[in-house]
C-alpha cells in the first residue's frame, strides 16, 4: 500500500486550487466554517495564517502552524493538545462531514469525497489517534 502524500499549494495558487475543488464555495462557506470550528474547540486560538495542501489520493486541508500546540475541546468530549497541523485537519474533517449534509447534492458528494480522503490520510499519521478521538 502506498502511502498518501502531501504537497503544500504554493501562495499564487491558493484561488485556483481551492476554486478547482469547492468553486464558490470554499470562500462562502467552506472555508469560514473551517475557521468557526477552529475557534470552537480551541480556546486559544486568535486566527493566523493557515497552509493549503494537497493531498495524493486528491484531499485538501488547512493547516495551522504545525509547531504550535492547542489545547482542544470538543463536543464529544475530547480533550487534548493537538498541533496546527493535526487541529486543522479535525476542523477540515468536521466542517467536511458537517457540509456533506448539504441539501446540494454536488456539493454534500464532493464535502464527502474530501472528508473520506482526508481521513485516509490521517489514518496514517503519528497524530492518528487523537485526531481520531477528536471527531469521534
Amino acid at each position: 500500500m502506498n502511502s498518501i502524500t502531501r504537497t503544500l499549494v504554493p501562495t499564487p495558487q491558493r484561488i485556483a486550487v481551492s476554486a478547482t475543488i469547492f468553486g464558490i464555495d470554499f470562500p462562502m462557506t467552506v472555508e469560514p466554517y473551517i475557521f468557526h470550528m477552529t475557534d470552537s474547540m480551541a480556546e486559544d486560538y486568535t486566527g493566523g495564517y493557515w497552509d493549503f495542501y494537497t493531498l495524493s489520493n486528491g484531499a485538501f486541508y488547512m493547516s495551522l502552524d504545525a509547531q504550535r500546540k492547542y489545547q482542544v475541546s470538543c463536543q464529544n468530549y475530547f480533550q487534548g493538545e493537538l498541533s496546527g497541523d493535526a487541529l486543522g485537519i479535525v476542523a477540515c474533517l468536521c466542517a467536511y462531514s458537517h457540509l456533506s449534509f448539504s441539501n446540494r447534492a454536488d456539493f454534500a458528494r464532493i464535502c464527502a469525497r474530501q472528508f473520506h480522503w482526508l481521513r485516509d490520510y490521517a489514518a496514517e499519521l503519528p497524530d492518528a489517534a487523537a485526531i481520531f478521538r477528536a471527531i469521534d
